[in-house]
This record gives structure tokens, C-alpha cells and sequence, in this order.
């Protein structure tokens, strides 16, 4: 089984759509995934994944399952300066150096217990994507996962940056933080598992890639900016 993540297009999060670079990145993206022979496609409520996955979904004449879950991780904490933001945007100094960010306790620290969602918006995503996998026959099990029909379907999620890095890490067995703070899926990237059934009836997920945006320079399209921040503290580019 094959499991292809993809984040939204560049956003205009003013009107939860796309920019036109979002909609170059959309079609580019739609090239891409309309070769690829898919089982099943997926989609989050969001405006800006729904508009993203409709040029792969109208080329291809499919539809998508909306799911709530892969809406964009709703966690959120609340800064010493008391504004409340998602839970994945916070500054290197709040929590690299905390050991527990790096273990099963990092939803259980001071700064993400806040405003009280964190770790119960972090059960939700866990729980719909194993509910997702076991419908198709890969049911989890601790840390693999029981394969009650084994298959080479390929499936396909649009969803968000936050999300997605949230169901990476799970499938990995790490904590989010490392996905969230330390790897950037870029807009329209694709980050793909296969299931690997070395044993008969047990599988798990092995990464393929992370955060592909092959399908934007084979189109010669720069990909966006969006989800990195600036290079060094003086540059323009986004703080």
C-alpha cells in the first residue's frame, strides 16, 4: 500500500483558497498525480486543500471523501505575550532545548497544555488515520501494523502542513516536533509510505520521500516560500 500526502497549494489564507502561484502549483501537481493509478482520494473541509486537490480530481474525473480530521491540526498554545497560535508556530528557543519535545511527552509540556487541545487534537488526527488505514486493511498494532488484506493500492490525502507532519511522525514512531519545526513540506509537496510486509501479516511504513516538489521544477515553476521562515534575521523574507 502507498500513502501520499500532499499539502495545499500556496495559500491566500484571507479567503482559505489559492494565489494564482497556488493554482500554477495546483495544475502543475495535477500533471503529476493524474499518471499515478489511485485507489482513493481523501481531502480536508478547508477551502485551500479543497481547491488544490479539484484540478487533480477534475482531470482525472474522481471525487474525494472529505475528512475532518485532515483539517489543519487545530492545536493551539498560548504565547508568554498572550497571543494564541497554532501549535506548530513557535520560536526554536520555547522548546529545543526540552527534552521532552522530543519524546511522547512533548503535548504535555507547560507552553501545550495553554489553551488545552494539543494533545486531545493530537488524538483525534492519530485516531482518524489509523481508522483510514485499517479501511483499507492495515490495522495498527503498537508501533506495525496487522495486515488483514494486504494490496498495492495507492491513496491520496490533501490536507496541510501541520497535519501532515503530524501523521509523518506518527507513521515514524517520533515525535511531531521534529516534523513540525525541524523539516518543511512546501505547497503541493508530496510525501509518500509504502508498507513493507517483511513478515506474513505484519507491516509498517517506510518513508519514500519527503516533501517532493519534483512536479514544480520539472514545470519550471519555483516553488513557494510558504511554511519557511527568513534564512538569516536580517533578510526580508517572512519572520
Amino acid at each position: 500500500m502507498e500513502i501520499v500526502i500532499i499539502r495545499h497549494g500556496d495559500p491566500d489564507y484571507s479567503i482559505d483558497s489559492l494565489t494564482e502561484k497556488g493554482r500554477i502549483e495546483a495544475a502543475l501537481l495535477a500533471d503529476k498525480i493524474s499518471k499515478m493509478d489511485v485507489k482513493a482520494f481523501y481531502c480536508s473541509p478547508l477551502g485551500r486543500a479543497k481547491d488544490t486537490a479539484e484540478y487533480t480530481l477534475k482531470k482525472m474525473n474522481r471525487e474525494a471523501e472529505i475528512l475532518d480530521w485532515l483539517h489543519e491540526f487545530k492545536g493551539k498554545v498560548q504565547l508568554p505575550n498572550g497571543r494564541v497560535r497554532g501549535s506548530w508556530d513557535i520560536m526554536p528557543s520555547m522548546w529545543a532545548n526540552d527534552e521532552r519535545y522530543y519524546t511522547d511527552e512533548w503535548c504535555k509540556t507547560e507552553l501545550m497544555t495553554t489553551v488545552g487541545n494539543v494533545e486531545s487534537e493530537y488524538e483525534i488526527v492519530k485516531k482518524g488515520f489509523d481508522d483510514l488505514l485499517a479501511r483499507h486493511g492495515y490495522v495498527r498494532d503498537g508501533h506495525i501494523f496487522r495486515v488483514e488484506q494486504g494490496h498495492h493500492d495507492r491513496i491520496v490525502l490533501f490536507c496541510h502542513y501541520a497535519v501532515g507532519a503530524v501523521m509523518t511522525s506518527y507513521l515514524m514512531g517520533v515525535s511531531p516536533m521534529a516534523f513540525l519545526q525541524n523539516a518543511v513540506a512546501l505547497t503541493t509537496s508530496m510525501t509518500i509510505f509504502a508498507s513493507e510486509e517483511r513478515e506474513k501479516g505484519i507491516a509498517s511504513f517506510r518513508m519514500l520521500c519527503y516533501g517532493d516538489t519534483g512536479h514544480l521544477y520539472a514545470g519550471n515553476h519555483e516553488p513557494s516560500f510558504a511554511a519557511r521562515f527568513c534564512e538569516c534575521f536580517e533578510d526580508e523574507d517572512r519572520h
